[in-house]
C-alpha cells in the first residue's frame, strides 16, 4: 500500500542517484563532476515526471494517471484518489440539487430563490404559472422588474419578513408572499395562492349576514306579537291573525333551517358510491301530486316521464335536486303559467328539464342564481317563503353526480332548468326488466 512521501524516502532516492557517481569517483577520480552529473540526471528525471503530470492534468484528462516511479508514484496516486473523491462529491451534490429541485417542483407553492440584492437565480414551475415568470429567460433578472407592485417593493426594502405580504394581482388572484434568508447572501421567497381562502372567508361572512337577515324578520314578528300578548289579552280576529302570522313565520324559519341542514349535508357528504338505483319516475309521480296541490289550480302543470328510465346515484340528493326545481317553478311563476316537467333519455344521458312560459329571468341574474340566498325578486320570495337556497342545493347535489345545472331564459318568453346525468349512470333496461319479473 502506498504511503505519503517523507524526508527519509526523498534522501534515499537522492542517495540512489549519487551512489553510482560516488563509486565511480572513488575508482576513476573526478568525484565532484560525477556527483554534479548525478544531480543533473535526478533533476532531469523530476522535470520529466512534472511534464507527464502536466500532460495528464491539462491534455490527457483520463481517469487513470500515468505510471510513476519512485517518489512520484505516491504523488500520481494521491492526485488520482483526490480526483475520485471530488468526482464522488460532485455526484452527491448533483443528486442533492436534483432532489431539492424535484421537491421544490412538487410543492403546492411558488418558490423563487434570489440573491440578497434581489436577482433571481432559480424558480420552480409554479412560480412561472402563478407569477408569470419565464425560465431560463428571467435568470439574473431583478425580482422588482417582474413583480411591480409598490407594496411588494416596500416589503423587500424594509428587510423585515416576520409577517407575510398578501397582494391582489392583476390576474385577479390573491397571493401571499413569504420571504426568508436562505443562506449567506441569498433569499428564499414562497408565494401561495390564497384566492380560494379569501373567497371562502367572503362566503362565510356573507352566509352569516344572510342567515342573520333571514331570521331577523320572523323573529321580529314573533317577538312583537309575544310582547302584545304579554301586555294585553288578544281576542277575536286580532288573536287569530297573531297566531296565523306567528305560525307562518315559524314555518318559514323551520323551512330555512331544513334547507340549511340539507345543503350542509350535501356539501359535506363524502364521495358517494354510484351503485344505488334511483327510481326517478316514482319520485316524479309523488312530486306531480304535490305540485298540483301546491299550485291549487293556478298553473297548468304537465309531466312527460320515461317510466323505464332509472339511474344510479344517491336518492336523497337527486330527490332534493328535482323537487327543488319543481317547487321553484310553482312558487316563483305567476298564475296561469304553463309548467312542463320532462324526464327523458337523450344521446348525452338522462335529462331532466323544467320549463315554463313565465316572465323569464334577466341575463345578469343567471350566473348568480345558484349562489346561497340570491333571489331575483326578493319581494316575491318573501311572499312565497323562498330562502334562495333551493338552486344552491341543486348545484351541489348535481356536482356529486358529474352533472351541472343549465339555466336558459328569455325575458317575456320563459325559462328552462336542465341537467343531464351521464350515460354511465343509466340503469340498463335488462336490470329493470329482471326487477319487474321478480316483483311479479
Amino acid at each position: 500500500m502506498l504511503e505519503r512521501l517523507s524526508w527519509t524516502r526523498l534522501l534515499l532516492e537522492l542517495a540512489l542517484f549519487c551512489f553510482p557517481a560516488l563509486l565511480l569517483g572513488l575508482i576513476f577520480g573526478y568525484l565532484s563532476w560525477l556527483l554534479l552529473a548525478s544531480v543533473l540526471v535526478a533533476l532531469a528525471w523530476n522535470f520529466y515526471n512534472q511534464l507527464k503530470l502536466s500532460h495528464w492534468l491539462w491534455v490527457d484528462r483520463s481517469m487513470t494517471p500515468p505510471p510513476g516511479h519512485g517518489s512520484w508514484e505516491p504523488l500520481f496516486y494521491g492526485l488520482y484518489k483526490m480526483q475520485q473523491r471530488n468526482r464522488h462529491r460532485r455526484r452527491e451534490l448533483a443528486i442533492l440539487i436534483k432532489r431539492f429541485r424535484s421537491g421544490a417542483e412538487s410543492l403546492p407553492d411558488a418558490v423563487v430563490m434570489t440573491t440578497i440584492e434581489g436577482n433571481i437565480f432559480w424558480c420552480n414551475g409554479l412560480a412561472q404559472h402563478l407569477l408569470g415568470f419565464r425560465w431560463p429567460e428571467d435568470n439574473g433578472q431583478h425580482i422588482l422588474n417582474l413583480i411591480r407592485y409598490p407594496e411588494f417593493s416596500q416589503y423587500l426594502q424594509q428587510q423585515s419578513f416576520l409577517k407575510p405580504l398578501t397582494l391582489h394581482l392583476n390576474n385577479e388572484r390573491f397571493v401571499e408572499f413569504r420571504v426568508m434568508p436562505y443562506s449567506e447572501g441569498q433569499l428564499l421567497m414562497v408565494a401561495r395562492d390564497v384566492t380560494q381562502k379569501r373567497q371562502l372567508e367572503g362566503a362565510r361572512r356573507n352566509f352569516f349576514a344572510n342567515v342573520s337577515h333571514e331570521l331577523r324578520t320572523p323573529l321580529t314578528v314573533l317577538q312583537g306579537y309575544l310582547e302584545m300578548m304579554s301586555d294585553e289579552a288578544l281576542e277575536g280576529s286580532v288573536r287569530d291573525k297573531a297566531l296565523s302570522t306567528m305560525q307562518e313565520q315559524t314555518k318559514r324559519m323551520d323551512g330555512l333551517v331544513k334547507q340549511l341542514l340539507t345543503l350542509s349535508r350535501i356539501e359535506t357528504a363524502p364521495s358517494i358510491a354510484m351503485n344505488q338505483k334511483v327510481d326517478i319516475p316514482r319520485i316524479l309521480g309523488v312530486l306531480q301530486r304535490e305540485a298540483h296541490s301546491l299550485s291549487a289550480g293556478n298553473h297548468q302543470i304537465s309531466f312527460r316521464v320515461n317510466e323505464d328510465l332509472q339511474v344510479f346515484g344517491n336518492e336523497d340528493q337527486l330527490h332534493s335536486a328535482v323537487s327543488n326545481l319543481v317547487y321553484n317553478a310553482v312558487n316563483h311563476t305567476p298564475k296561469g303559467t304553463h309548467i312542463e316537467i320532462s324526464w327523458q333519455q337523450t344521446p348525452l344521458g338522462a335529462q331532466f328539464q323544467v320549463s315554463d312560459n313565465g316572465p323569464g329571468i334577466a341575463a345578469e341574474h343567471i350566473p348568480r342564481l345558484t349562489e346561497r340566498f340570491y333571489r331575483v325578486d326578493k319581494s316575491r320570495s318573501q311572499q312565497t317563503g323562498g330562502s334562495g337556497l333551493g338552486l344552491a342545493i341543486v348545484k351541489h347535489a348535481l356536482s356529486h353526480h358529474d352533472s351541472r345545472l343549465e339555466i336558459l331564459s328569455d325575458p317575456g318568453i320563459g325559462t328552462r332548468f336542465i341537467f343531464t346525468l351521464p350515460k354511465r349512470l343509466i340503469v340498463p333496461a335488462t336490470s329493470i326488466d329482471n326487477k319487474v319479473k321478480m316483483g311479479e
